[in-house]
């Protein structure tokens, strides 16, 4: 990290080695998307910073009024050349008169990430991709295949219910070579409370049958789903699923990744790495299944940003119940290069004043904490994806 006051505030108690330590740590970010590279609006940049609406912003509110807005105002503009906390209309001026690879390349940089895992599922022609992540940020990306997408590409592109068993699993093992990991949003399509067996030949031709013949665009058969995460695990590659805070098309008490229960217990699932992303407010039931589990790992990527100074909070308890050696860190920032920055710095203070409060009541000791920022921040990471 260059900020120069990016510990500034923390606790007395918090040793001055460990802030420098989590200051200066590389991060490996095991899930992000790209900025937007289109032209943005005010009214595209304050929908923006809102995970859950698709709506504009009402006219009597103002998205900077939030936990996002208040940490955006007190990290981003300095790395714009503006006083920390400035006002949202003089930080949205600003903002607006620089070209958009100096804003992007001024937070990415900030962000002090190592290595960027890019989820490019979400992505469009306005989206930068990870080769642009790379060269604006100047640290190199790495790519996880959306398996829905790729599903849902094949189907329009004329498998059939007959053959579709046998496409899939030759595009997954084709993309296998390209990419670290695979990536499941079936959050979002089934839900997790659905039949997780692995589909029978007959079944699973049935399913695409009828998927094809309702003219349906969008993947959300739970056989099709559960056979297209099987398939994944199969090739022992990681596989990411969201998990709990997203957008409102998704029913929130059926991404609790307790549901996966009966996924998780199969003997086939065994040697595949199973990484639960985001995880808000599921996050105490994720630290039990990476502890009940040895192959289950998760994040609290995504929540860092939008609870804002309530990160500290997050943080903590992600830390109450799982192995260390079962947890990543996480951005999941999409659109506004802002949130790659915001990700890295929350996490970062967090994790300080967390280890650090700990190590001043002599509950831990200095080295321990380091080394445990150190596995959090990237080492996990390496070892999962083999990065």
């Amino acid at each position: 990290m260059t900020e120069p006051d990016i510990m500034a505030g923390l606790p007395a108690g918090v040793p001055g080695a460990l802030a420098e330590h989590l200051a200066s740590l590389p991060l490996v970010d095991n899930h992000v998307h790209g900025y937007t590279t289109a032209a943005m609006s005010r009214a595209d940049f304050e929908l923006a910073l809102n995970e859950g609406s698709l709506d504009p912003v009402p006219a009597f509110m103002t998205q900077f009024d939030s936990q996002l807005g208040f940490a955006l105002r007190r990290w981003c503009p300095v790395r714009l050349g503006l006083p920390a906390h400035t006002e949202a209309d003089e930080y949205w001026r600003h903002r607006s008169a620089l070209p958009l690879d100096e804003v992007a390349g001024a937070m990415l940089s900030g962000a002090g990430v190592e290595r960027w895992i890019v989820d490019t599922g979400f992505a469009s022609d306005q989206t930068a991709s990870p080769t642009e992540l790379a060269r604006v940020s100047g640290t190199p990306s790495s790519e996880i295949l959306r398996l829905e997408f790729l599903a849902e590409r094949l189907l329009a592109s004329g498998s059939t219910a007959t053959s579709f068993a046998d496409d899939f699993g030759n595009a997954l093992r084709a993309r296998g070579d390209a990419v670290v990991g695979f990536k499941t949003i079936a959050a979002y399509r089934t839900g997790f409370d659905i039949d997780w067996s692995r589909p029978g030949a007959a079944q699973l031709e049935a399913a695409v049958s009828a998927w094809i013949e309702s003219g349906r665009r969008r993947l959300d058969d739970p056989v099709i789903i559960s056979f297209i995460v099987h398939a994944a695990a199969d090739l022992r590659m990681p596989v990411q699923f969201h998990v709990g805070f997203g957008d409102r098309d998704m029913d929130l008490h059926r991404s609790d990744p307790l549901l996966l229960l009966g996924l998780l217990r199969q003997p086939s699932m065994a040697g595949t790495p199973i990484v639960l992303l985001h995880c808000y407010p599921y996050h105490r039931e994720a630290g039990y299944l990476a502890q009940a589990f040895d192959d289950v790992y998760f994040d609290v990527g995504l929540a860092l940003h939008f609870v804002g100074s309530q990160s500290v909070q997050l943080v903590r308890e992600s830390l109450e119940l799982a192995p260390f050696a079962k947890i990543l860190y996480s951005s999941d920032a999409y659109a506004l290069p802002e949130l790659h920055l915001l990700g890295s710095v929350l996490w970062r203070r967090a994790m300080a004043e967390a280890l650090g409060g700990w190590v001043a009541a002599g509950e831990w000791s200095l080295p321990d904490a380091i080394r445990v920022a150190g596995m959090i921040g990237n080492g996990n990471s390496r070892r999962v994806y083999g990065v």
